[in-house]
């Protein structure tokens, strides 16, 4: 099997390397990394229009080269699918990532716009994040996914599995829950600062306010569970969709 490795933290990170040293031991599997050149976090589904994705080799292990692209997540999976510099994936794994992408979150994500980037190629991906930013040990989560990417594939041939780690030793986690997105909700802070020149700028803060309901994966991963919450790239409201046919044209009448 053929599979991309991509992230948002930036070719480097500790989460992607940690992935690609455990994945490439699969005598099965040829693994490739096509990557950012830099942090993007939170850069969301967005794309590179008006400036060049300049791409730079790095030697892997083993054999082969990495790809870093001064370019957003999403623009490294285009370029891995249909640029040619890779082989053409048969499964996309973006992370692992350092923090949560959890409920709501994913909207902003550059770890699962990426992993979405391979569904809409039509190709399956899984999203990987260790939900915390202090807890570093990435191993028990890759040799996790390197252990189940076989079934993973089998019983899921489509769509994007979001899948969360706790943040802490693979010992102490508690299971695995299949989940629901839960709705990540912060009491946002702007705090309104000068710079030295005068000019007012603002730095964005805020607090989640926790989830409560048990099927959701911003309650288990906090319970922990590593979470895994099927996705896919339809986001039309089909009850809301019946609702307005049935009232035919007459509705903007």
């Amino acid at each position: 099997m053929e599979i991309l490795l991509t992230n948002d933290d930036g070719f480097f990170a500790p989460g992607l390397q940690t992935l690609f040293e455990v994945m490439v031991k699969s005598p099965e599997d040829t693994v490739s990394i096509v990557a950012p050149d830099s942090q993007r976090s939170a850069s969301g589904h967005s794309i590179t229009l008006f400036d060049p994705l300049f791409v730079t080799e790095h030697p892997l292990s083993g054999s082969g080269y990495g790809y870093a692209v001064r370019g957003t997540p999403s623009d490294c999976v285009k370029l891995a699918v249909e640029g040619g510099i890779v082989p053409k994936p048969d499964l996309v794994i973006s992370g692992i990532n350092q923090g949560p992408n959890l409920g709501t979150d994913i909207f902003y994500s550059g770890t699962v716009a990426a992993a979405m980037e391979g569904v809409l190629a039509g190709i399956p991906a899984i999203a990987a994040s260790l939900a915390s930013f202090d807890f570093t040990d990435f191993e028990p989560a890759a040799r996790w996914l390197a252990k189940h990417v076989t079934n993973i594939t089998a019983r899921f041939s489509t769509g994007l599995l979001n899948v969360n780690f706790p943040g802490s030793p693979g010992d102490e986690w508690k299971g695995v829950r299949v989940t629901r997105l839960g709705r990540a909700v912060y009491e946002n802070v702007f705090e309104s600062r000068l710079d030295p020149h005068g000019r007012r700028y603002f730095w964005q803060g805020g607090t989640l306010i926790p989830e409560t309901d048990p099927d959701t994966d911003v309650a288990a991963i906090h319970a922990g569970y590593v979470t895994v919450t099927p996705m896919h790239s339809d986001l039309t409201d089909y009850k809301k969709l019946e609702e307005w046919q049935g009232r035919g044209a007459g509705t903007f009448e």
